[in-house]
């Protein structure tokens, strides 16, 4: 009796399961699915590049003569004004060959005037004189030699600017070239960064398509930098290895807060003309490779890999696999199975983007 009633009960069990999955099916087949086609149209996009910060002016300061580093008088990351001195390297030696120059300048001056009385009275040749006055000639470009020497024992700063690392202590050998330190201007930094050949045609022929020159800057940290920056120079010629070349950007830096040698990235616009827009709801994603259902005339879903140009707010930019004449499935991607016949209303694609964030131009 018991084997007759667990027998009764599986069966109503697997009744009700066929007949719900075979609701679900008729269901299924009854949903009426939108479709739409690709829009082709102008429009902006505000594309990233990484990019390399360096100051407007950095430089490395070097001893330009060897000897003992005898003063130190700044110290890292402090700001400098122009002509502020930095360095001093022992200049005993320097001193010493400038009083000699002087001594000899001195000496020159009296063996020229006492040949110049000696020629005025015909008692020596005007040859005379004239070997005194080379003398002395010479012994002032000694001495002004010696003064040049003992002016580079005081390292100064060139401009006003921050000074970086010290890698020299107190009291070392300083050779001629040794590095001391370097020095950054970061009033206004540059961000150098590569763009591919495509981006910079249709950056250059679309000028007006653009609106400016204006970029934007995304810090380490992800935050937008507070000034705007402006494309300053593109290089010369493009990187035969990489197909990209070389924009240079420029920003000011009143707060000091970008430093040289930061990393970031330039967000800039770029006109894309002719685009190939859709949905992002439109797509599916199988092993990061973006799919879409094509519908042919029959209604039959086909799935098709496309290549993603550029993404805007809800929308792609397709760069390969699709045509303007493809019907392609608006929602249900995720219910839709390949070679699924489907019904289908279509729905106008100007429509379809206004409920989008995308404004055309």
């Amino acid at each position: 009796m018991m084997r007759r009633v667990a027998s009764g009960i599986a069966l109503s069990i697997l009744l009700l399961a066929v007949g719900c999955n075979k609701k679900k099916e008729e269901k299924e087949e009854g949903s009426i699915y939108p479709v739409t086609f690709p829009v082709v149209m102008d429009t902006v996009i505000n594309k990233e590049y990484v990019a390399q910060v360096q100051s407007v002016k950095n430089i490395e300061v070097r001893a330009q003569e060897k000897g003992i580093l005898e003063k130190i008088f700044v110290d890292e990351g402090q700001y400098v004004q122009a002509g502020q001195t930095l360095f001093r390297i022992m200049p005993k030696l320097y001193r010493a060959e400038l009083l000699k120059a002087k001594a000899e300048v001195e000496q020159a001056t009296i063996g020229l005037k006492n040949a110049s009385t000696l020629a005025d009275n015909n008692i020596v040749s005007s040859n005379e004189r004239a070997m005194a006055k080379a003398k002395l000639d010479a012994a002032n470009a000694e001495m002004k030699l010696a003064q040049i020497h003992l002016s580079f024992t005081d390292i100064k700063a060139p401009f006003s600017g921050i000074i970086n690392r010290l890698p020299l202590k107190l009291g070392s050998l300083v050779d001629e070239g040794d590095l001391l330190t370097s020095l950054s201007d970061n009033t206004n930094v540059y961000t150098y960064f590569n763009v591919s050949e495509p981006e910079y045609l249709s950056y250059q022929t679309h000028a007006a398509d653009r609106g400016s020159d204006q970029v934007s800057l995304i810090m380490a940290n992800g935050e937008m930098y507070p000034q705007k920056g402006i494309i300053q120079t593109i290089e010369g010629e493009f990187d035969n290895e990489t197909g990209n070349i070389a924009f240079r950007g420029k920003f000011p830096n009143p707060d000091k807060l970008l430093r040289n040698g930061e990393t970031a990235k330039v967000q800039m616009t770029l006109p894309v003309h002719d685009a190939l827009i859709i949905p992002q709801k439109a797509t599916y994603e199988i092993q990061d490779q973006k799919y879409v259902f094509v519908i042919d005339k029959k209604g039959t879903a086909r799935s098709r890999n496309i290549k993603i140009a550029y993404e805007l707010p809800d929308l792609y930019v397709v760069g390969s696999g699709l045509s303007k004449g493809d019907q392609i499935l608006l929602e249900g991607v995720q219910k839709v199975k390949d070679d699924q016949k489907l019904k289908i209303k279509f729905e106008d694609p100007k429509k379809v983007l206004q409920s989008l964030k995308l404004k055309a131009e």
